[in-house]
């Protein structure tokens, strides 16, 4: 498969993050400059690229690894996000609760996984599996979370119901009735995580080239992938671009981009934060549609994200760079931060950015292999989870490419079918008629 992609460079902005703000230069490794050979090309240098380089490099160092980014290491969605590192699959509601307890186990292989390689290879990126709070802005969903988590708990678990009163240690928000604590979760800086792993694949042998897009796939045996200099000739391909994968010709018409509005304080104390409402948490998200989600990062500032139609949106022609004005998708996060924790509101807002989520119409994310010759691996559409699944991705990958993914056929992200969306004018129609109307993002259930 093969189309052309010159202008992927257009679609990328520069990362503007508070993952980025006071870190120190970070110069990028060369370009690549001539025609070059490979075992595996991997395209991407965000969480699914440098993962699945990561695990090949382990697993099977023998086979040549080259990674294509196209700009910096961590420029697109993983230096952009809320920094939360969860359990679950998004669209995944299981009922079963021994299905539940698959899936989470999946999940917390890869905070699992996350955890060991900083632990072993970059031990100085923030990091803190401290636990995350899922909370309830319903009386009613939270009796009926306090009932999941006894289910859940029943097949070994290690969740928490916390009604109002407990809550005041984790988190203490304005209209809330009960939370979930899930004590394996916590909170990842994506970009330091990602800088550092650079040099971890360099010494193993991995060949990384940054401001080096792929502008076009030509599918065949041996994989030809034209870059603006040169070409690489690989036996297999690890698509780690996600929304961006479009423009070489892949999921356009199954996942599309839509941008989350983000923004962070300046940094306060931990006891500050303690009088605001903020405790004992890592991070937290909210039960609504339209999702509100945050994470305190190492250094005190508080990410904030969505909330409402206004701190979501989608362009026409599902642009992956956001081109739009922003102005009142930052208020709508800010006055829901807010809502939430009022005694926030003289706390400075210090950054301010917007990052594309890559999402399916059911929200399940799918990781397989493609191509006539099968020798074209993928992984997308998170849907806001990314940072755990995107890192547990390099992982199923390699199994997959190694023969050895037996573990994760039961997953629901295991080759996901995904279901078809719209061309335009139907989608950028469809999704704000939609919105407009219920106040919920267009979705098809699996």
């Amino acid at each position: 498969m093969a189309k052309d992609a010159s202008a992927i460079l257009d679609a990328i902005d520069d990362n503007r993050s508070v993952w980025v703000a006071g870190k120190p230069a970070f110069e990028p490794l060369a370009a690549l400059g001539e025609d070059t050979t490979c075992d595996v090309a991997v395209v991407g240098g965000g969480f699914t690229g440098v993962s699945t380089a990561l695990h090949l490099s382990e697993r099977a160092p023998e086979r040549s690894v080259v990674l294509l980014e196209a700009r910096r290491i961590g420029t697109g969605a993983s230096g952009r996000n809320g920094g939360l590192v969860l359990n679950w699959v998004n669209g995944v509601e299981s009922r079963d609760a021994e299905h539940a307890k698959l899936v989470y186990e999946g999940t917390s292989a890869g905070i699992d996984t996350i955890e060991r390689i900083v632990r072993e290879h970059v031990p100085d990126v923030p990091f803190r599996r401290g636990g995350t709070t899922d909370v309830f802005t319903n009386a009613a969903r939270a009796e009926e979370a306090a009932r999941d988590v006894e289910r859940l708990r029943s097949v070994g678990l290690p969740l928490e119901f916390l009604d109002r009163d407990a809550m005041k240690k984790r988190l203490s928000m304005e209209g809330t009735f009960g939370a979930i604590h899930d004590p394996t979760t916590g909170r990842l800086d994506g970009v330091a995580y990602l800088r550092a792993l650079r040099g971890v694949l360099v010494a193993r042998g991995v060949r990384v080239h940054e401001d080096t897009p792929v502008l076009r796939v030509e599918e065949g045996q041996t994989i030809t992938l034209t870059t603006p200099r040169a070409t690489v000739r690989a036996k297999a391909v690890v698509l780690g671009v996600d929304v961006w994968a479009a423009g070489l010709g892949y999921f356009g018409s199954t996942v599309v981009p839509l941008h989350s509005h983000v923004i962070a304080t300046e940094p306060l104390s931990r006891e500050r934060w303690a009088e605001i409402g903020w405790g004992d948490t890592c991070g937290f998200s909210d039960d609504l549609d339209r999702i509100a989600y945050a994470s305190m990062t190492a250094k005190g500032e508080l990410v904030f994200g969505g909330g409402s139609n206004a701190s979501y949106g989608y362009l026409f022609g599902s642009k992956t760079r956001w081109d739009g004005p922003a102005e009142a998708g930052f208020a709508a996060v800010h006055q829901r931060m807010l809502k939430y924790l009022p005694a926030a509101r003289e706390v400075k807002i210090a950054h301010r950015w917007t990052g594309a989520v890559g999402a399916t119409m059911s929200r399940i994310c799918t990781m397989g292999v493609t191509g006539a010759h099968r020798n074209v691996y993928f992984a997308v559409g998170f849907s806001g989870h990314g940072v755990t699944l995107a890192n547990l991705a390099g992982r199923v990958l390699t199994d997959i490419y190694l023969g050895a993914d037996e573990r994760w056929r039961a997953q629901p992200f295991y080759d996901q079918e995904l279901h078809w969306i719209p061309p335009e004018p139907l989608r950028w129609i469809g999704y704000h008629v939609v919105t407009a109307l219920t106040g919920k993002s267009p979705r098809k259930h699996g």
